[in-house]
């Protein structure tokens, strides 16, 4: 395996897969390489039914500080409308791996630590749910070389922590830290960084305990409702309330309730 395959890593541990974001030296930093195994990873987590459960993480000190500018630097001699044509071909290569993120039926847990910048910061958002370290710190940093964001932050980011809020985000760049990601929404927790990989898996364990229909369609119905009318939403409710009525976690959800015990999901 060479080194531009290990940028990063997909683990497997029953039903969960963990994309390990494996480029500590640079800041877990995004080059052309890792942007292909991130795609490819995606895609092959996308392709397993097996999968209830995913989580995203970054070895070494930090998550992920935002694209490897190195990469850009090496396109900068060309003319203008050469550099317009490979960019945009690269950022929509990538935005596969956040579109089928979005699409998966499990649940997509980020697990931060450190720096979450630039597409760091969008990968993250792109997620279901987030645990961040207390020393995590979280900039857009995309205006502060002139670009503008990719990798699905300005859908994610509105939808998130609103409007007003995601404009600031973004436009001002200004670094800000776990407790304001918190205050804001854009993170679920916030733990001593020691105690990170214990919380992160106690959330695993809840997900992949959980009744697998019934929490596929709750981020089905979710992720769908911002283009949804009311009456669309209500069908779609209803539709899925039906199909989880149909399902044995249900059988077994409601005799767990009424002999006052735990229920045992997915038996």
């Amino acid at each position: 395996m060479t080194a531009a395959d290990e940028s990063i890593l997909l683990q497997r541990d029953g039903p969960v897969a963990t994309l390990v974001l494996n480029r500590p030296q640079s800041l877990n930093t995004l080059d052309l390489a890792m942007m292909q195994r991130l795609v490819a990873h995606v895609a092959a987590i996308a392709a397993d039914r097996e999968v209830r459960c995913v989580v995203v993480r970054g070895n070494g000190r930090h998550f992920m500080a935002g694209g490897d500018l190195r990469t850009f630097a090496d396109r900068l001699g060309a003319p203008g409308s050469e550099r317009q044509a490979w960019f945009t071909t690269m950022v929509d290569e990538l935005h596969a791996a956040i579109e089928q993120l979005q699409r998966l039926p499990a649940p997509v847990i980020a697990s931060v630590h450190g720096a979450v910048a630039g597409f760091g910061l969008s990968l993250m958002a792109a997620c279901d749910l987030a645990i961040a370290a207390e020393d995590a710190y979280f900039n857009s940093a995309y205006r502060n070389i002139a670009l503008s964001p990719d990798g699905g932050a300005t859908y994610s980011l509105p939808r998130v922590v609103g409007a007003k809020k995601a404009m600031e985000i973004l436009l001002l760049g200004q670094r800000f830290d776990a407790a304001e990601a918190l205050r804001i929404g854009l993170v679920n927790r916030v733990v001593p960084a020691a105690e990170l990989a214990r919380v992160t898996q106690e959330l695993v364990d809840t997900i992949v305990n959980g009744p697998r229909v019934a929490l596929a369609n709750i981020k089905r119905l979710v992720v769908r409702s911002s283009a949804s009318s009311l009456s669309e939403q209500l069908h779609a409710e209803a539709m899925s309330f039906g199909q989880c009525a149909a399902s044995d976690d249900f059988v077994e959800g409601i005799d767990a309730f009424l002999q006052k015990r735990s229920p045992t999901f997915g038996r």
